[in-house]
């Protein structure tokens, strides 16, 4: 009879390999995931210093809702508009890129990306120098507005970018215009449906980078247009360590749904009409 020891060497080390596997992955995860619930769980007891021992209590979350309940407002509002800026702008200056290749459209590309590698500081001293004295345009939320599209959309052409290539784009829609679709129609009902899946990558990376941005926000703001981040900035700079991790509760406590508010949204153009799980 053959042996079966070499079957059950390979069985040992395929299960020996996944928990080797499953323990990195748990403890890369822990490690990036442990420090953001130490906060949150510091914005809920009754004392920073003393810990748990000290009580649980949800005062530090109101005062942050009492006090910054309008830095929240305008965060989301600033993500929600970022969000569709860059769809309007971003998905078809993508699929220009896709269906123009050559030397001038990688230049294009690259320049896009240059508001990545500038810090976000030089980006919003040029703007105050460029367009501060427009108008009451520096007082507005809207020049916020302006700096946040401005940073993230080189993330929304490059995910529907690569994926407009990775299903070959251009012959779908050449064969869309061989049976007398015309421009927008072609656009619109096959390079959009099919560039879905980088739609989708690029809108969660839209709207967490413009949620979380600061760099960028602090030179920009004024005390009437404050977002989310500037304020948990203030919180620790005035050592209200409570409240500052309150906040960061907050936060998480605003951003999770939307993700997945954005994820749904995404799956709802599955096939069947339901989203995608």
């Amino acid at each position: 009879m053959p042996s079966k020891t070499p079957a059950r060497r390979t069985g040992y080390g395929s299960r020996l390999s996944f928990a080797a596997g499953l323990a990195l992955t748990l403890a890369i995860a822990g490690f990036l995931i442990l420090p953001a619930i130490l906060s949150m769980l510091a914005g809920v007891t009754a004392n920073y210093f003393r810990g748990l021992s000290s009580g649980l209590t949800l005062r530090w979350v109101g005062e942050v809702l009492a006090l910054y309940s309008d830095t929240i407002v305008l965060t989301l509002g600033l993500a929600l508009a970022t969000l569709a800026t860059t769809l309007v702008l971003g998905v078809p200056a993508a699929w220009f890129l896709v269906r123009n290749p050559g030397r001038a459209s990688r230049a294009i590309e690259e320049l896009l990306t240059l508001p990545i590698a500038v810090p976000g500081l030089a980006i919003a001293l040029a703007m105050i120098l460029v367009w501060g004295g427009v108008g009451d345009l520096r007082t507005s939320w809207v020049f916020i507005l302006i700096g946040h599209v401005l940073f993230t959309l080189p993330f929304m052409m490059r995910a529907v970018v690569a994926n407009l290539q990775a299903i070959d784009a251009r012959t779908l829609e050449e064969g869309a215009a061989s049976l007398g679709a015309g421009p927008w129609r072609r656009f619109l009902e096959v390079i959009v449906p099919n560039a879905r899946p980088g739609i989708l990558a690029g809108s969660l990376m839209v709207v967490t980078l413009s949620v979380g941005e600061f760099n960028l926000t602090w030179m920009l703001h004024t005390p009437l247009t404050k977002t989310l981040p500037v304020g948990l900035a203030d919180a620790y700079a005035s050592m209200r360590l409570e409240v500052a991790s309150a906040y960061t509760l907050v936060f998480f406590v605003m951003i999770i749904p939307l993700l997945v508010a954005i994820q749904w949204l995404g799956g709802l153009g599955a096939p069947g009409g339901k989203a995608r799980r």
